[in-house]
């Protein structure tokens, strides 16, 4: 069955998706800040957590880079699509958006996790 997308909408979709990662990109920044004020701590179990989510936050930072990446590279191309053959397309290329979306929706449960996480051993060591 054939599908009919809006490529504008999804031009739009992928607007709010690269919107959504670089506020996630905010967040890694304020929370490597406060990774920052808990390696003053000298309590045990600091400095492997803080490790621990530093690496996380890295690789968090690395996939929301590729991510953004490839996210702009399909936005610009729905542009041009809407562009030169209107705004309603027969499957636009309908492989590349799923694979995104599973990315996307990948990284945010991953990310959230990760999120929820920090906030906890935060929430343990700043008090």
């Amino acid at each position: 069955m054939q599908t009919t997308y809006s490529t504008m909408g999804l031009h739009l979709c992928y607007r709010l998706w690269i919107a959504d990662l670089n506020a996630d990109v905010n967040i890694l920044r304020i929370f490597d800040d406060y990774l920052s004020d808990l390696k003053t701590k000298n309590e045990s179990g600091v400095k492997a957590g803080v490790e621990d989510f530093q690496k996380q936050f890295t690789a968090f930072r690395s996939e929301i880079d590729q991510l953004t990446h490839d996210m702009h590279i399909v936005k610009m191309d729905l542009a041009a699509q809407a562009k030169e053959n209107g705004h309603r397309q027969e499957n636009p290329a309908d492989g590349i958006h799923g694979s995104l979306r599973k990315r996307y929706d990948d990284f945010r449960v991953q990310f959230d996790k990760a999120k929820n996480d920090f906030i906890q051993f935060e929430n343990r060591w700043l008090q």
